[in-house]
C-alpha cells in the first residue's frame, strides 16, 4: 500500500493572502516586526502602510504557515513583541499564489 502525502491536510499547500491590520501600526516598527515574522516562517511578500492608516499585508506560502503568521499578527497580546497597538485584523482574503514574488519587503 503506498502512502502519500496530502499537501493540504499537512498545511504544505501553498496559499496567498491579503489582509490589513487597524489600529496603531503605523511609525511603529509594525512592518518590520512583520517582515521579521514572516521571513522567520519562510513566507513573502509585503507590508505597506495605507493612506488611512491600516497596514495591508500581503503573505504567500505553505498553509500552515501563513495560518501561524496570521494567528501572530492577530493575537492579544502579543507574545513576541509586536509593536504598536493592533485593534484588528481583517479577514484574509485568499488569491492564487504567484510565482514571481522573491522576498518580504516593506513598502
Amino acid at each position: 500500500m503506498e502512502t502519500s502525502l496530502d499537501p493540504d491536510a499537512a498545511g504544505l499547500q501553498p496559499v496567498r493572502i491579503t489582509l490589513n491590520v487597524r489600529g496603531r501600526v503605523q511609525g511603529v516598527g509594525f512592518r518590520w516586526w512583520t517582515r521579521a515574522r514572516a521571513l522567520e516562517l519562510g513566507l513573502v511578500g509585503h507590508a505597506r502602510n495605507t493612506s488611512d492608516g491600516r497596514v495591508e499585508v500581503v503573505a504567500q506560502g505553505p498553509r500552515g504557515a501563513v495560518d501561524r503568521f496570521v494567528a501572530l499578527l492577530s493575537e492579544q497580546p502579543s507574545t513576541t513583541h509586536r509593536p504598536g497597538d493592533v485593534v484588528s485584523v481583517s479577514t484574509p482574503l485568499e488569491s492564487p499564489p504567484r510565482s514571481d514574488v522573491r522576498g518580504f519587503i516593506e513598502r
